[in-house]
Parts: C-alpha cells; structure tokens; sequence
C-alpha cells in the first residue's frame, strides 16, 4: 500500500511547514478581535466577575452572537476564559485591557490597530516594490498631516503613545545615572510622564516639556512633588528647542527619516549648555534572527510613516552626522534602550 506521503509526493515535515504557515498568515485576525473587545469596553465590564455573553452584550450594546465568536477567539489567547457554564471571565492577563488599573494598555491597543497604522501595514506589498510609505496613498497625504486635521485620530495616537511610554518611564529613568543639578529638555516629550519620572528621582532638575502647543496642553506635571521645578514649552523641534543640559528624545526619532532626524538633533547640539548630552530613548533593533519588537514596529513605521527602528550603527552614523558621536548604549529591561550622544567638539 502506498503511505500518504508518496501518494503526494509530501513528507510529514512539509504538512507542518504548509499548516503553520497558513496560522501564521491567519494571525491579523487576532489583533481586530482584541481591538474590537477593547473598543467597546468588554474588560470594564467584566471587571466585577464573570459575566454571560448576553450581559456583556447588554451592557456593552453589541450583538450577541458576534461577541461571543470574538470572545472565544480572545479567550484562546488567555485574554479572557471561558467557563464551563458559558459565562466570561477576566484573566489576569487581561486586567491590563481595563480603562481603570494604573498601566491599561486599552489606549495602546487601539493605538496600534487605529486605521492609520492598520490599513498602511495591509499595504506593505507596495513598500516592498515601490519603497517608502504608502500612507499619503491610502489618506490623502503624509501622516502627521492627516493627524493635525483629525482630532481624533491624534488624541487616539497621544493617548497610546502616553500608554506604551507609561510602562517605560520608571524603569528607563532607574537605570540612567542624572545629573544632580541642570536643566533637562524633554524634547517632543508629549504629556511629560517620562519627564515626571526624571524629575522624581533627582530633586535638583529642573525640567522643560517642549512639544507642540495642543500636546502640551495635556501635560500631567502639575504634582507637589515637583512643583516649581518645571515648565512647558510649545514648539516645533524642527525649527529650535529650549537651551539647556539633557536633552531626551523618547521615541521621537524612529517615526522621522535620517535627515529630518539629523535636524532636530542640530538643534539639540546647538542649544546645548557646555557639558551638555542628547538621550535618545528608542528600540536598539538588535542584530541576526533574535525576536524584538522593534522588528515589528519597525515595518509599521516603513508603512505608515517616513522613519524606522535603528541599529547601533545606524545611530552612530546619525550622531556623526549631527556633530554628535555615540558615548554608550545602556539597556533598560525594556524594548528601548538609552542611546547616549556627546557633542564632538564641546567648544564648538
């Protein structure tokens, strides 16, 4: 009798190969069930105990049938469990999905699958055979500009930018050795939560959040804790930025290209008190095969936008470009390292 593999010429090695590839392929799906639970609010509702899937649609105001399909998908990825008698359960896991606990990913989760990013990333096919985004393509223009015009769009993106930063601000700051006393500069530095933390740790900082006017408007350093010790700046970092001794740059230079990048750096350089450093907190896209984040988010970025996750080498040579030269990189035991960058000629 012939065995299956020789009746198709297959060996069982390539059916694993085929079958897993077609999961991977059907993984998109995952990410739009868990947007669609965060979106309507499931994980506060289920913040009291299990609830049947006609309550949770009750209180949610969705259909029924549909919940419970996306809610079984979810539940596979031990976001939310199902129980024996039908009814939903919140994980451990997926507390962090709640709007009300102190670090809620619920912002970042529909910042990451908004439209803006989904539908460019979708596209990326034709990042690969024509280069560059395809953003201004699908909405009309590039995207800061779309995010300027869309109110809404923009305080989704702010909003999971603070989520993911807030989850990073103490342990980045903990690991980096301040200065006691000087000014830092948190340029493009959003609502301030990465500030905030800096300025916690050394009492003798004082502290400048520089962004644009609408961004700091939200800022959330009007605490006691550091009261008197800092100030906001509206403004544009391509043009010129606030004078002082630190300057950080979290998570600002990935969504700009190298030129773009180059300048707002200059500026840095030139504002520089002498003695003066840039902390570029970004991804360290790390070399070979190793799994990172910053692989992920980086092809987000080449679709979306204009900029890019950036190798060690890649930093050295835009610091060099800038009259900067890479001292160090510090790990953080985050996705993000502290990228550290010292003028080339203190004097100039």
């Amino acid at each position: 009798m012939w065995s299956e593999a020789e009746k198709t010429g297959a060996e069982p090695g390539d059916r694993r190969s085929m079958a897993l590839l077609i999961d991977e392929a059907l993984g998109y799906v995952y990410p739009a069930a868990l947007r669609a639970v965060a979106a309507v609010g499931v994980a506060d509702e289920l913040a009291g105990g299990p609830r049947t899937v006609a309550e949770l649609a009750g209180q949610t105001g969705v259909h029924e049938e549909s919940l419970h399909r996306i809610l079984r998908l979810v539940a596979t990825r031990g976001v939310v469990e199902e129980l024996d008698d039908g009814r939903f359960l919140l994980t451990e896991l997926g507390q962090a999905l709640r709007s009300d606990v102190p670090l809620s990913a619920r912002p970042a989760v529909l910042m990451l699958t908004d439209h803006t990013l989904w539908l460019p990333s979708g596209e990326m096919e034709r990042c690969l055979r024509e280069g560059g985004s395809v953003f201004a393509g699908i909405f009309g223009m590039p995207f800061f500009d779309y995010f300027a015009m869309d109110e809404q769009t923009a305080t989704s993106f702010h909003n999971g930018m603070a989520a993911v930063s807030d989850a990073e601000n103490l342990p980045v700051a903990a690991c980096y050795d301040f200065p006691e006393a000087g000014v830092v500069v948190d340029v493009g530095g959003g609502h301030g939560g990465f500030l905030l933390e800096v300025l916690r740790r050394r009492t003798g900082l004082e502290g400048v959040l520089f962004d644009e006017a609408h961004v700091v408007a939200g800022h959330r350093l009007d605490i006691d804790e550091i009261k008197g010790r800092w100030r906001t700046a509206p403004g544009d970092f391509f043009s010129e930025v606030p004078r002082g001794d630190v300057y950080l740059i979290k998570r600002i230079l990935h969504d700009w290209d190298d030129e773009q990048c180059a300048a707002i750096l200059r500026n840095c350089r030139r504002a520089m008190a002498p003695g003066g450093r840039i902390l570029v907190v970004d991804a360290v896209v790390p070399r070979g095969n190793t799994p990172h984040q910053a692989k992920t988010l980086d092809l987000l970025l080449m679709s979306a936008l204009v900029g890019k996750e950036r190798t060690e080498a890649d930093f050295a040579r835009l610091f060099a470009a800038s009259g900067l030269r890479l001292s160090r990189v510090v790990p953080t035991g985050t996705v993000v390292s502290i990228v550290e960058a010292t003028p080339t000629d203190p004097a100039a």
